[in-house]
This record gives C-alpha cells, structure tokens and sequence, in this order.
C-alpha cells in the first residue's frame, strides 16, 4: 500500500496472533517497523519470517508497568530518528461471570488493557503534536462497541478505549494528528486460552467462536488496509459485525440475540 511507504510503524503485541500477522503484512511494504512485546526472543523470530528484517526493530514492551512508558517512548522513538504509526495492539481477555470475578481481576483488565494503551499514548502525543503528524491506529474489540456474557471486565477497558480515543481525535486533529479504531470480531488467535478467568488464572482452552475466527492472515489485510485509508473505525470480522449496527438502533433486540447465542 502506496500511503504506508518509508513509513516507520510501532507494532505492540507484536509476538503473536494479530500483532504478528500485522507485522509479516506491513512488511510488504518498503517501511521499518518497531516490534514490542514482553517477550523478546519471540519478537526475534518473528523479525526473522518478516520480509525486509534488516527494517525491523525489536523493542521489549510491558504494557502494564505504565511508569516507564515515557522511557520507552524514547527509546523507541531513537531507533528510527521518528514515528508515524502507533498501533495499540498488546491487551489480554477475560472469560468469567461477574459473580465469580475477582475486583484484582477487574484492576489487571483496566490496567493492562486501558492505562496501558493510555500511558503509551500520553508519552509519544507530544511528539506527534511538535511533528505535526502522526497516527494512533488502537485495536479495541467489538466488544468496545457492545456487550457479551462472561467479558464484563474486558467490554469495560475496551468502551473505555472508544471513549479516550474520540477524545484524543477531537483534541488533537487540528495538530494533524490521526485516530484509526479498529475493532475485531472471532479472528483465530491465543486470545480466549490466554483470558482470565475469575481468580487471574488463564482459562488455557479456545472457544468454538475464536477457533472459527477469521484468519490472521485475512484480518491483518483488512486491518493494514484500514490504517492505510486513515478510517475512524473499521469493524472486521463475520456476522458478529452486524451487532455493531443493531445494537446502534435495536439495542433490546441485540440483548436478546446475545443471549441466544449462548457464545462464551
């Protein structure tokens, strides 16, 4: 995609399942790439399948301690002398009823998913503002635009996400400054065995609706694609899609087709 060229892109969650997949898709394209993740000997491997590597960057990245996302910032920032593209994709799920949640659960989901994201973000805006450009490209869910049993925790810090965006966009578009949400439906990840359950734990197995996802490899097409166009929000996924429009003007109704689904 000709609007990605010469464009230096910094990739979170970049170890696995959409972050990597965003990765080997981007690097289609003639621009240099900052991988973070906590772990840095998978980030290596997946610099090593990438097409150009030597355009490729690894910078280890724990979302959740918030108090060295200035550091970090910096740091990637030298690699490249500049960056375009932020794309806040690291986050982690949850699958457990309300009742059997515990608060240290609630806390983990929100620091993780939502100050995380927040704490990044707030530490490279002002150089997007002093270059006059920039782009934060946020993955949310599209559990950020409605609700599912057994995701409370999750819903929550991804509406939250919506919420902090469209107030960053509306902020800051006069400093030339982009925001592109984009929001997955079932995509074939690690997603659901790596969620919390109720007590922290991982609930360690997939569900029926993400191992019949959409593929990598197609999301990360759409998605790349997305970011290249410069939309507000981009919905990607199956029929789970349509929630987002029923839920727009029949809420009730989607109540009831949730429920039916009886998707954990």
């Amino acid at each position: 995609m000709k609007e990605l060229k010469d464009k230096v892109i910094w990739v979170t969650g970049a170890s696995s399942g959409i972050g990597e997949a965003l990765a080997l898709e981007l690097q289609k394209n003639p621009c240099k790439l900052i991988l973070s993740a906590r772990r840095k000997t998978v980030l290596e491997q997946v610099k090593t399948r990438c097409k150009h590597p030597d355009n490729i960057a690894i910078l280890p990245l724990d979302l959740a301690d918030t108090e060295q996302a200035t550091a970090v910032v910096q740091k990637a920032w030298e690699l490249f002398g500049r960056i375009d593209i932020l794309v806040n994709n690291a986050g982690v799920s949850q699958r457990s009823f309300i009742l059997e949640t515990k608060m240290e659960v609630y806390a983990q989901l929100m620091h993780i998913n939502y100050l995380g994201t927040v704490a990044l973000t707030k530490a490279l805006l002002p150089k997007f503002i002093e270059q006059q450009s920039g782009q934060f490209a946020t993955v949310t869910s599209l559990m950020g635009k409605f609700g599912s049993p057994v995701r409370s925790g999750y819903c929550g810090a991804k509406h939250a996400l919506h919420g902090f965006f469209d107030v960053l966009r509306m902020e800051h578009e006069k400093d030339g400054i982009v925001v592109t949400m984009i929001c997955p439906g079932f995509v074939q990840t690690d997603v659901a065995k790596n969620a919390f359950v109720g007590d922290g734990s991982k609930q360690g197995v997939e569900d029926h609706a993400t191992e019949n996802g959409m593929p990598t490899v197609i999301f990360a097409k759409k998605m790349a694609r997305a970011i290249a166009k410069k939309k507000f929000e981009a919905y990607i996924g199956g029929k789970e899609v349509l929630g987002v429009y029923v839920k727009r003007f029949f809420p009730k109704l989607l109540h009831k087709m949730v429920l039916r689904s009886r998707v954990r």
